[in-house]
């Protein structure tokens, strides 16, 4: 018991840490998006969502290299994807008066995020049959597949620079670019701190409850490392800019799948991952992602009771996972 609640004080603790780090981070974020010109869509969907990835992508780098965990680092990379999902945008939607999404983020952003998706099953997929030594239950994943997403992410960047390129700056005053960058290098930092107590404490649990890492990677990591996120795009909701809260879930999501997982990869040299409890959950994922293409291309907006759905829906995903944990999913797969 003992145990139990030291590592629930440390999650409380290290969520506060990154809250405050992901605080710093939009404020600096925004100036400097502000002083460079950037349009909103890119703002959202490329600089606010790599930053508010940055605890994602630090507990697959500090899991990886610090504990020689990769697998609780995928867990809180796909675990996050459907936290942003779900929960992010229902939040937005409560908490404003109207969350409404555009055409632009429908067609391009989900589509291109549904495409990511696709790209990171395939990964896995080849890890599982073509590399050796790979089976039904262990993908191995290799710096060579690792190249195929981080190509992907290319694309993304590319057709976002496109968008910039036809954009029209204005003039912004008042704003010191190097106090600015380095607010944010001390923001990351922050970030990076809290994330490894996030992480310690998900051990620690992982030990008491004598389950697998990528469970609480899933649950307890996903839902931390998520709230950089959850801040941002609420912010941007209340202040009646739902271009922002949107293409940040989607862009967060975007580079999550598509650049934190490959880097882990390079950084391990090669990783090996349950393929048979990373597919159902990649599974999840696809179907929390349809539902919210649906939602928010309805009328372009997403209403409280849709809201309600998501946050329902999360419900589920929590439920299942839980059951995962203590062997009952298991119990009844051999009945």
């Amino acid at each position: 018991m003992p145990g139990l609640l030291a590592s629930l004080a440390l999650i409380v603790v290290t969520v506060l840490v990154i809250w405050k780090g992901s605080g710093l981070f939009e404020r600096a974020a925004e100036r400097l998006s502000k002083y460079y010109g950037l349009p909103v869509a890119v703002h959202g969907a490329i600089v606010v969502a790599v930053g508010s990835s940055f605890p994602e992508i630090s507990s697959v780098v500090i899991s990886t290299v610090v504990h020689g965990e990769f697998s609780l680092g995928v867990g809180a990379i796909v675990g996050s994807a459907i936290f942003n999902l779900l929960v992010i945008p229902a939040l937005s939607a409560l908490f404003s008066e109207e969350l409404t999404a555009t055409r632009d983020i429908v067609h391009k952003d989900a589509q291109f995020y549904v495409i990511s998706v696709l790209v990171l099953f395939i990964m896995f997929a080849l890890g599982a049959t073509y590399v050796p030594g790979g089976t039904n239950e262990a993908a191995i994943l290799t710096p060579t597949l690792a190249i195929l997403p981080l190509a992907t992410y290319g694309i993304y960047v590319f057709l976002h620079q496109q968008d910039a390129s036809d954009h029209v700056a204005t003039d912004v005053v008042g704003v010191r670019p190097k106090r600015e960058w380095g607010l944010l290098v001390v923001s990351l930092l922050v970030i990076a701190v809290g994330v490894e107590g996030l992480i310690r404490a998900a051990l620690s649990l992982r030990e008491i409850f004598g389950t697998s890492s990528f469970l609480w990677g899933v649950t307890v990591i996903a839902a931390g490392t998520s709230l950089p996120d959850t801040f941002v795009s609420i912010n941007a909701a209340k202040n009646d800019d739902s271009v922002t809260s949107l293409t940040n879930v989607l862009g967060s999501n975007t580079f999550n799948l598509l650049v934190a997982i490959p880097i882990g990869v390079l950084l391990a040299g090669s990783a090996t991952i349950n393929f048979l409890v990373a597919i159902p959950t990649m599974g999840f994922l696809a179907f929390a992602t349809l539902v919210f293409i649906v939602f928010t291309r309805t009328r372009l907006e997403l209403s409280n009771l849709e809201a309600y759905g998501l946050l329902g829906l999360y419900g589920v995903f929590l439920l299942w996972m839980t059951l995962e944990s203590v062997g009952i999913i298991e119990t009844v797969r051999g009945i």
